[in-house]
């Protein structure tokens, strides 16, 4: 059961991706129920991942809150998207806020069901980006996690940040806000400056 600062800090995870699937949703001229689809699908589908993951219940099959938050968002985004005229670039920056808050509370979930550090990391890299993932590959759009670009390390400091300062004793709200807001850091630095780790280049094979 997540504290209630925790439980708002994860409403507000699905809220934001909700979001992103329902502004592609926008971009590609979907119907109200595209939309429905696309905020739902981006808004639970790294949590429903993970739950799997974890084999405990699926959150939103517990609580149905978050379906509710995904309905409403598609709904109010069907009559308002115009509103927001850069788009993609509303996308970007609320896919960042999604990402670094879900990292955190994939790895906070996956600890209070057992798992192990590096686990728990790993569980929470996958909670955050693979809504993203579903949203992008059912809409056609270029997958975020595929980009040269900063994105699922961003993910990936988040999480451990998280778990590190968990591990020292500090109180989880204030571990979660850290690592929510380095993961957010690091994203945004991506989306501003371009940030990016060193890419493979390839070489010629050696002869024997």
């Amino acid at each position: 059961m997540l504290s209630t600062p925790l439980y708002i800090l994860d409403l507000l995870g699905v809220a934001v991706f909700a979001t992103t699937g329902a502004l592609v949703a926008s971009r590609k001229q979907m119907d109200i129920i595209g939309f429905a689809l696309l905020a739902t699908l981006t808004g639970v589908g790294g949590g429903t991942f993970r739950d799997l993951i974890l084999d405990r219940p699926v959150f939103w099959t517990v609580d149905q809150t978050y379906l509710i938050i995904c309905f409403g968002i598609a709904i109010i985004a069907f009559f308002a998207s115009h509103l927001i005229q850069r788009r993609y670039v509303a996308l970007l920056w609320l896919d960042a806020i999604g990402l670094a808050a879900y990292a955190v509370m994939g790895a906070h979930i996956a600890t209070q069901n057992g798992a192990g550090f590096f686990v728990a990391g790993a569980m929470g890299v996958m909670t955050a980006t693979f809504g993203g993932m579903i949203r992008d590959v059912v809409s056609d759009e270029n997958v975020l996690i595929l980009q040269e670009e900063i994105y699922a390390t961003a993910a990936l400091i988040a999480a451990f940040a998280y778990l590190a300062l968990t591990y020292l004793g500090i109180p989880p709200l204030y571990a979660a806000s850290a690592g929510t807001a380095l993961g957010l850091i690091a994203r945004g630095g991506a989306i501003i400056w371009h940030w990016q780790l060193p890419r493979y280049k390839p070489r010629e094979g050696r002869e024997y």
